[in-house]
């Protein structure tokens, strides 16, 4: 079997004996193929190779079939309060050849043939009307869920200043790339066939303790997901993985995941996955205070039929005591979001000196950064927030936050990289269509303008940038996420 190089992006595949495999000019290289020959996908785009008169244009394929959506209304009645997570968990068996199926009676489909049918193909593409349920949510009483504790008593820190610091000179970026791929079919990670997660997106990761790596995905889909379709069966609002690689040049290897049965990658915040009442609960960072997880989140009420937009019930923080295995959304931590308006529903939060900061936008992806701090013991205390406006750390309302950078952004990161004593901030620009690195002294800014990292020209469809904790001199490591194949990708930059 021919082994090649698994680093999507690059020009040209070995073969084993070392043998380079020339391609025309322009042409796209063969797609990436992991350790177990198994085909992977290519985020990037490749320039068409140059017309010539001797051959005809290419022309894009016309489809089978072409849907107009129908909306209908469907009522749906919602027991209230939210049902009990299934908290079941159990260990994965020891991983002893990374080429062999742990599970084949989970992961293969006996069902699955691939090929053509044989069938006639008529020229034109097939009218199919595409029936929508428009969900109308009614809450009913449910079954008693478990008491809540009482709110945490008020603690309110007086206003402070908060004076901007000079910016640092802008990053400079080169030698962007994809390393490989992290998740789904062909990636070396083998998530389809290990933790039963063949579509997933994100790639959230922070140290949750030294040698160790949490890396959270968001909406996840097992056995039966198409590739190009974003749902499916067996869908999972949320998975975690762990990683104790530290070589990333070729890759991060995932050594486990959160299970709740054999093979298959557990939720951990649940959601109703009710349309207009919660669809889904997507995590938007981690971090850790001592031997407590924590993961900020927002509550997603709908998505909107506008590419990259939503609307959040809230952003919220859970906590976990067993190293991410089992997680509680707590129940005062949270952000309303009033009319849809309302700041910090996609947040990411970083500790740093006996703070941590909170850096947020509104729902959607059209939003500026607003930021607080809290002291590391009063995470989960809302009324011991203070919010930057204007120079002053207040304790004022959320929305009375100023923003920090200028420019629109969206899905945050956000670093303090000790090796340099420097603030970092990666997001999506989507005027620009870029995922953008900015840098600072202070969490407050100034910020530096922005450098780009991916052009989305170049990777369409790529969204994300979440930076990699162990990042040093000079090699900025962060995923990204790509929409039609709606996997994980590492990529890595030179940063100086």
């Amino acid at each position: 079997m021919r082994a090649r190089s698994v680093v999507l992006g690059c020009a040209l595949a070995l073969t084993a004996s070392s043998t380079v495999l020339v391609t025309p000019a322009h042409a796209a290289p063969p797609l990436p193929v992991n350790q177990c020959g198994e085909t992977g996908f290519d985020p990037k785009d490749y320039p068409p190779e140059p017309l010539s008169l001797d051959s005809p244009p290419v022309l894009p394929p016309i489809p089978d079939r072409i849907g107009i959506p129908v909306p209908y209304p469907s009522v749906e009645l919602v027991p209230l309060p939210d049902p009990k997570p299934d908290n079941t968990r159990v260990e994965a068996e020891p991983l002893t050849d990374p080429c062999l199926d742990p599970c084949p009676d989970l992961t293969d489909d006996p069902d699955k043939v691939s090929g053509s049918t044989g069938s006639a193909r008529f020229p034109f593409p097939r009218i199919e009307l595409d029936l929508q349920p428009e969900t109308i949510p009614i809450p009913v009483p449910g079954p008693p869920g478990d008491p809540i504790d009482p709110a945490p008593p008020a603690a309110v820190n007086p206003a402070e200043p908060g004076p901007t610091s000079a910016p640092p000179a802008k990053p400079v970026v080169a030698d962007v790339g994809v390393v490989s791929q992290l998740t789904g079919h062909g990636s070396d990670n083998r998530t389809d066939k290990r933790w039963q997660v063949d579509g997933t997106d994100l790639g959230i990761m922070w140290e949750n303790k030294p040698g160790e790596v949490a890396v959270a995905f968001g909406d996840s889909f097992g056995k039966g997901w198409q590739y190009g379709v974003v749902g499916g069966p067996d869908w999972r609002s949320n998975t975690l993985g762990f990683s104790t690689d530290t070589d990333l040049s070729d890759g991060m290897t995932i050594d486990s995941m959160v299970q709740d049965s054999r093979c298959h990658a557990a939720e951990l915040l649940s959601s109703r996955k009710v349309k207009n009442w919660e669809t889904t609960v997507i995590p938007t960072s981690g971090f850790p205070i001592g031997d407590r997880q924590y993961l900020s989140y927002m509550s997603i009420r709908r998505w909107s039929t506008i590419p990259g937009m939503w609307w959040t019930n809230y952003g919220g923080i859970a906590y976990s005591d067993d190293n991410g295995s089992t997680w509680t959304k707590d129940p005062h931590a949270r952000w309303d979001n009033m009319f849809g308006l309302s700041k910090f529903q996609v947040s990411t939060m970083v500790p740093q000196g006996d703070f941590v900061y909170m850096f947020g936008t509104v729902n959607g992806r059209v939003g500026s950064v607003g930021l607080a701090r809290v002291p590391k013991g009063d995470v989960l205390n809302k009324t011991a927030y203070q919010y930057w406006v204007n120079g002053t750390w207040a304790p004022v309302d959320s929305n009375d936050a100023t923003e920090i950078a200028g420019g629109i952004a969206s899905e945050l990161s956000v670093r303090f990289d000790a090796e340099r004593s420097i603030w970092q901030m990666t997001y999506l620009d989507p005027i620009a269509g870029n995922i953008v690195l900015r840098e600072s002294n202070s969490p407050q800014g100034q910020w530096t303008a922005p450098s780009t990292l991916v052009r989305t020209a170049e990777y369409p469809k790529t969204y994300g940038g979440f930076m990699h904790p162990w990042s040093s001199g000079g090699e900025l490591y962060f995923t990204v996420s790509e929409w039609d194949s709606y996997n994980v990708y590492l990529m890595k930059a030179t940063v100086s």
